[in-house]
């Protein structure tokens, strides 16, 4: 399915004009160019997996830079997907406060701030910490920008299933930042987060498929409906939590971990089960609850990180 780019309003359009563009909400405008919110989720999957590298406590030095590093590049990564998006964002209601959409910052000067932010971000881990986690970052980079935002997502209903490898990359980047190196446990650590992302991300496009329905972008919900949606959702969380509990039998972590897992895991397939129940029985609207498994894939994550920074410690 092939979805070209829509006709919107120009940037600006919200009434900011260049000469009314306060300095302090200029410098906010250009923090939130960065998407703080979901660069938080990616240091939580960064951090801990440094700790398990290490089998312990990293330097802290090592560990401050890796994230100040990846907050650069993913902050450029998605400044650039700001950029490019700026068109159906104007269109959107959960983006229409955007800075690109209200004028406060300039399509050129988001541009410049994603393009300098790569590459300073590039510099910075090859020089201070290794250039295989250069390589990484600026890999995770390339693929959000161009392979998600440029090639799959207006074209396709599998847009976030093969554009989310782009968040999966931290996992290998804070396990290089202190090896060297990548092992098989940062590989099933990016596998959690690959089978992860879809049903983290699919509910909330349940949730505002109208604004995706609107600009033409074919989020699965769109395109299938909630039923097959919900079902999609089933089958990722069976997957996600199957892969999880791969690092105990591989000798990479113990009980702790493993408890952590298997509880939240279960948890996580009980709200996506009864989702799917719901979605079956035709439940629409408010009733659909599909945000509950939303708010929940972070709270999942977040334990699920938490647990492989302290198993150990307690092995």
């Amino acid at each position: 399915m092939c979805v070209t780019a829509v006709e919107s309003r120009p940037a600006g359009v919200l009434g900011t004009s260049p000469g009314h563009r306060p300095f302090g909400a200029r410098v906010m405008a250009f923090v939130a160019l960065t998407k703080p919110r979901i660069i938080e989720l990616l240091l939580i999957t960064t951090v801990p997996v440094m700790f398990l590298a290490e089998q312990g406590v990293p330097p802290m030095w090592l560990v401050l830079a890796t994230c100040f590093g990846g907050y650069l590049s993913a902050g450029g990564a998605n400044a650039l997907n700001m950029y490019i998006d700026r068109d159906i964002d104007a269109l959107m209601d959960r983006t229409a406060q955007r800075p690109l959409v209200t004028g406060m910052v300039s399509p050129r000067e988001c541009l410049v701030f994603g393009i300098s932010l790569g590459v300073i971000s590039t510099l910075f881990f090859g020089l201070l910490i290794n250039w295989l986690s250069a390589a990484l970052s600026l890999g995770a980079l390339l693929f959000y920008v161009v392979v998600y935002t440029m090639l799959l997502k207006r074209r396709t209903a599998q847009n976030i299933v093969w554009g989310g490898i782009a968040g999966c990359l931290p996992v290998l980047i804070g396990w290089s930042a202190v090896k060297n190196e990548v092992s098989w446990a940062a590989v099933i650590l990016f596998l959690v987060i690959f089978f992860w992302t879809p049903p983290h991300y699919w509910p909330l496009s349940m949730k505002v498929k109208d604004d995706y329905a609107r600009v033409g972008v074919p989020m699965l919900p769109v395109v299938a409906g909630n039923k097959a949606v919900a079902k999609q959702i089933v089958l990722y969380s069976w997957v996600m939590v199957a892969v999880s509990l791969l690092l105990t039998p591989l000798g990479y972590t113990g009980w702790f971990y493993t408890s952590v897992a298997l509880v939240a895991g279960g948890w996580w397939l009980w709200e996506a089960h009864a989702l799917n129940a719901r979605a079956k029985a035709g439940v629409t609207g408010a009733k659909l609850k599909e945000m509950r498994l939303f708010h929940w894939s972070i709270t999942y994550v977040s334990l699920l990180f938490v647990a492989v920074a302290v198993d150990p410690f307690l092995r």
